[in-house]
């Protein structure tokens, strides 16, 4: 027995020194080499931060493109899924009343026209990304509430739309804010 308790000492003191020491060292090193020097990738407009490229934010006004709906408000804080069930009558409302509101604001669209992430919150309710479909489903709103042409909107989005991970990982997706602010800085 006093084997085993010595062999137990021994691992906890090296799976201590490797996960509390080691590990986190090496992540912070990792970070320090990444876009934003491990800081999150800010997203600045005229010397001011107005968001990060890894956090989702709400647009609401028409003439911005919108992100994928939060269960939590985009509160980073309390980041989470709303843990509702499909069958659950609270989210068919909720679901029913996003499905509403953008056929408000895209009378040309059908039901069936709406991507599914336009309508439902995500598991982290942070997402900052759209697919290009849903970033394209956008363009004939934000274009007439700015009065801008359509196809100068579509160069934007195609411009923004980042693909998958070294060609092969993920799906090609759309930064909401990214998006936006470029469309701030249309003339």
């Amino acid at each position: 027995m006093k084997t085993y308790i010595i062999q137990a000492i021994r691992l906890t003191v090296v799976l201590t020194v490797l996960l509390c020491v080691i590990y986190p060292i090496f992540i912070a090193f990792a970070g320090k080499l990444s876009k934003g020097v491990g800081n999150g990738e800010t997203i600045i407009v005229n010397g001011k931060i107005v968001g990060y490229a890894a956090v989702g934010q709400s647009f609401t006004k028409p003439q911005y493109f919108w992100g994928r709906p939060s269960a939590v408000g985009y509160n980073a804080a309390g980041s989470a899924g709303s843990n509702k069930g499909p069958s659950n009558p609270g989210y068919l409302k909720d679901v029913a009343n996003r499905i509403d509101t953008l056929l408000k604001y895209h009378p040309y669209l059908k039901r069936s026209d709406i991507p599914s992430e336009m309508v439902t919150a995500s598991g982290s309710g942070l997402d900052p990304d759209v697919s290009p479909e849903a970033a394209t489903i956008q363009i004939k709103r934000v274009a007439a509430y700015r009065k801008l042409n359509e196809n100068k909107v579509v160069e934007l989005v195609k411009k923004h739309t980042e693909g998958p991970l070294m060609g092969l990982f993920g799906p090609s997706k759309v930064n909401v804010l990214k998006l936006n602010v470029a469309l701030d800085q249309l003339k």
